[in-house]
């Protein structure tokens, strides 16, 4: 164990590593239960235990849980009205329980030590995968082949669709990709950013305890820098986890009015 956190204080990559906390197997497939998993589920409990305990209360003065759970709330049926009008507001349980999913991820991540489970590629590529489904899915049972809308626009000459719809398709099939890949670069370049520079700043307060004050200068700015980081991160866990809910929306509305 000892050996392990002194990985995970040196190696900036280490924090990323997954390994498994119960080995098991169903025949010949592997599905231990990993730290990616372990966090994952602290993820959904917290966030089941948070709004459980906040609609638990039911004041009519609503306390601070209470009020924090209901200003979330509304932010995301807000956000859900505004970019996919009211109709989009069927798929609120859906935008809302993957905008908390993934901003309890990220801010678990945050913690010294925790698993950030949104700096995998293969947790983002999942949900975004599951949210071009239900687009696809919900757009072709809706709207049948006018679905196919979205892909040539009414109104231009036909040699410009022969160039239109390609882009549109091609398009369409990146928006899984960039949604996946945003979360993950952002979190993955956060975190790793973090890590070198407070393990920068102690390797230079450490030479300073050695008789290198210039060094113990430039340690204090770097750790500095870290704190100043550390906020910006807190900010970027916040603001990504908005902007998947959020692409999410616009793409659903897609789904809704396919002609638009």
């Amino acid at each position: 164990m000892n050996f392990a956190l002194q990985n995970t204080a040196i190696d900036p990559i280490h924090q990323f590593q997954v390994t498994k906390w119960l080995d098991l197997r169903l025949g010949n497939i592997d599905i231990s239960f990993t730290n990616a998993s372990g966090f994952m589920l602290l993820g959904v409990v917290l966030c089941i235990a948070f709004f459980g305990y906040a609609a638990s209360k039911k004041a009519l003065v609503p306390g601070r849980t209470q009020s924090i759970a209901e200003i979330g709330y509304g932010f995301v049926a807000d956000m859900v009205r505004s970019t996919a009008g009211e109709e989009g507001l069927r798929f609120f349980p859906f935008v809302f329980t993957l905008f908390f999913f993934v901003f309890f991820a990220n801010m678990i991540g945050m913690v010294p030590y925790a698993f950030t489970t949104t700096s995998h590629l293969v947790v983002t590529g999942a949900l975004a995968l599951l949210v071009i489904s239900i687009v696809i899915g919900f757009g072709i049972w809706k709207n049948g082949l006018s679905f196919f809308k979205l892909f040539a626009p009414s109104g231009a000459p036909f040699l410009i669709y022969l160039i239109l719809v390609p882009i549109e398709i091609i398009s369409f099939l990146a928006r899984p990709v960039t949604l996946a890949l945003r979360l993950f670069a952002n979190m993955l370049a956060g975190h790793i950013m973090l890590k070198l520079f407070a393990t920068f700043a102690a390797q230079l307060i450490g030479a300073a305890l050695s008789g290198a004050v210039f060094m113990g200068v430039v340690g204090i700015l770097a750790f500095g820098m870290g704190v100043a980081l550390n906020a910006l991160e807190l900010l970027v866990a916040g603001l990504q986890a908005y902007v998947f809910a959020i692409l999410t929306c616009v793409y659903l509305n897609d789904a809704l009015h396919p002609s638009h």
